[in-house]
């Protein structure tokens, strides 16, 4: 997105809720405050068994609230083995600079538009509003079309959401059209995507969201009402509808933002279960968000920067997007630090750096810091094969033209230097470093499973199906009658036979049953679960509708290729189609 438009909202009370909050928390600090942390450092006390000093959290978000210029516990690279910090190493260098800030909003916009994703649109100024309806009318739209793009998103490529997200609005171009719909017809237009009980979840979100007397069809706007009132709506999504739709400063942070960011804040930990290290980066999150929000507004002091969420403006959508591009496109699990826009302010390039440059004589002072002052939170190395010991990369993985120098990294410019007479050093090697933040964790085994599929067709070509329950696995989806073989790894034709039998006999009369055979196996993939789907084909005679009487959960089908069913299930129909 394009354009620096911005409105920025302060009235006020904004301001005196700022000084209020400045007075009370020199006055009478609150234990649950924990954003009136006072920024001065306190004096040291001796240790006592009730000592009540400020968890990791609080005493990070104090930090980040100073925004103090570049230190030596800033901008020293921490080197392997040791690692050797305080929690102020930790503080993104994106926060105390608005220059690399501005540069990297400027990468977002010139390639913003190079995957072309429809959902990508410029931002709703309400200032180019001047009837409050038509306002009104475009957020609704815009709320919309971010917030099932995101849905969309998840666990899914781009390149796959483009068409299903080009189809659902033009089957549904509004809110109320989806509010409107038919279950049915909702699974039917999500068939593909996967995980399905976020398209169950997207529905009655939007029934709900019409309904309500409050919002009748529009979201709200700040990230933590969507995270309440909507559902199957989190944090990160709530806050990308916030600054996307609304231009509000909320923190965006999905699976690639905490990639990013670990390795901006040089921390390494999991990033998928530790939850000191998601709050620390959710925490610095924020007060980038909220920094960029206030960039170029008015003087920047405390008062105006406690009134950033009373901002509004593209910058905050335009940042959120710009982390998750990097994420997507630059800053991947193998990352290209030498196509990077923010490498100036990456801790794990500026410790890759020195580490190639052998340049460990400017980390002394990591070694010097009080063990009640370290940062606690980083994990340490499990190795000691630092970047010098591991082997270059072989000749076809080194790119020509990809290459740092140490003046480039410390350049204040962001013309390119001319020519130095400091070595080069490969740019492989920094990659090789980066690549270890975040800590990879070892992937647990799928869950190998085996299960009977059975396709019963009555004489008048009718097939019974069955919907699945309302949660879990593919929830409220259709199959064809299905059970779980247990403990039935490497399962024998002949025991599977029998046990479908049985299973479809129970279902209907056993004398009008006649087995036809197994057609074949089907396996897939789920996320935690290896299925292997054991496809049996049963005809049934007469043509009454047994098996699903008093229920509405049961039917027999005589269209089943439009019938909402899992792609597995139907690569299942595909076997039966080809066996009748």
């Amino acid at each position: 997105m394009r354009g620096q438009t911005r409105t920025a909202a302060r009235r006020p009370a904004a301001r005196a809720r700022a000084r209020a909050r400045s007075s009370s928390s020199s006055s009478s600090p609150s234990a649950s405050d924990s954003e009136s942390v006072s920024l001065a450092r306190p004096a040291k006390r001796r240790k006592t068994a009730s000592s009540s000093s400020p968890s990791k959290l609080d005493a990070y978000r104090a930090l980040l609230l100073q925004q103090q210029k570049p230190t030596a516990d800033l901008t020293t690279p921490s080197l392997p083995p040791t690692r050797c910090h305080t929690l102020a190493y930790h503080v993104p260098l994106l926060l105390v600079d608005g220059g690399p800030r501005a540069a990297f909003l400027s990468w977002f916009d010139s390639v913003s538009s190079a995957r072309a994703m429809p959902w990508r649109k410029p931002w709703i100024d309400p200032s180019s509003f001047a009837s409050p309806s038509e306002l009104r009318a475009a957020l609704e739209k815009r709320a919309y079309e971010v917030w099932i793009s995101e849905i969309m998103l998840q666990q899914t490529r781009v390149a796959v959401v483009v068409d299903y997200w080009n189809r659902w609005m033009s089957k549904w171009p509004t809110i109320h059209d989806l509010a409107a719909a038919d279950t049915e017809d909702v699974l039917a237009a999500w068939r593909g995507l996967g995980y399905y009980s976020r398209a169950t979840r997207i529905h009655t979100a939007a029934q709900l969201a019409v309904a309500d007397q409050s919002m009748q069809g529009l979201l709200p706007s700040s990230a933590a009402d969507l995270a309440e009132k909507i559902p199957g709506v989190g944090r990160y999504t709530a806050g990308a509808i916030s600054c996307i739709a609304f231009g509000r400063p909320a923190p965006m942070v999905d699976g690639n933002v905490l990639r990013v960011l670990s390795r901006q804040l040089g921390l390494y930990g999991n990033i998928k279960t530790d939850k000191a290290v998601i709050d620390l980066i959710w925490a610095a999150a924020e007060a980038l968000v909220n920094a960029v929000a206030l960039d170029g507004e008015n003087d920047g002091d405390d008062e105006e920067r406690a009134a950033a969420a009373d901002t509004r403006s593209d910058r905050p959508g335009r940042w959120g997007q710009a982390l998750m591009e990097l994420g997507s496109t630059v800053c991947a699990p193998r990352p290209d630090c030498g196509a990077c826009p923010i490498t100036s302010t990456c801790r794990a390039y500026s410790e890759g750096l020195a580490l190639l440059s052998k340049e460990k004589s400017r980390v002394s002072e990591n070694g010097t810091a009080d063990m009640e002052d370290l940062c606690g939170v980083c994990q340490p190395f499990d190795d000691t094969d630092d970047i010098e010991n591991q082997p270059p990369p072989p000749p076809a993985a080194t790119k020509g033209g990809k290459q740092a120098t140490l003046s480039a990294f410390f350049a204040k410019s962001a013309v390119p230097a001319k020519p130095s007479a400091k070595p080069k050093v490969d740019i492989e090697g920094i990659v090789r470093h980066a690549r270890r933040f975040p800590i990879k964790v070892v992937k647990k085994a799928v869950r190998e499973e085996e299960t009977l599929v059975c396709a019963v067709v009555r004489a008048d070509g009718r097939y019974l199906i069955r919907k699945r329950p309302a949660k879990g696995l593919l929830a409220g989806l259709w199959e064809f009658p299905s059970s779980l073989l247990e403990n039935a790894k490497g399962s024998k034709a002949a025991e599977r036979k029998k046990r479908a039998k049985e299973f479809v006999e129970g279902l209907l009369n056993k004398d009008e049953v006649e087995y036809v055979g197994e057609l074949g196996s089907v396996p897939w993939l789920f996320s935690h679960i290896r299925l292997t789907m054991h496809v049996h084909l049963f005809k049934i005679k007469g043509t009454e509708d047994a098996g699903v009487e008093g229920t509405t959960e049961a039917r027999w089908s005589d269209s089943v290729d439009t019938e909402s069913m899992g792609t597995g299930m139907r690569k299942c129909w595909e076997l039966v189609k080809e066996a009748t």
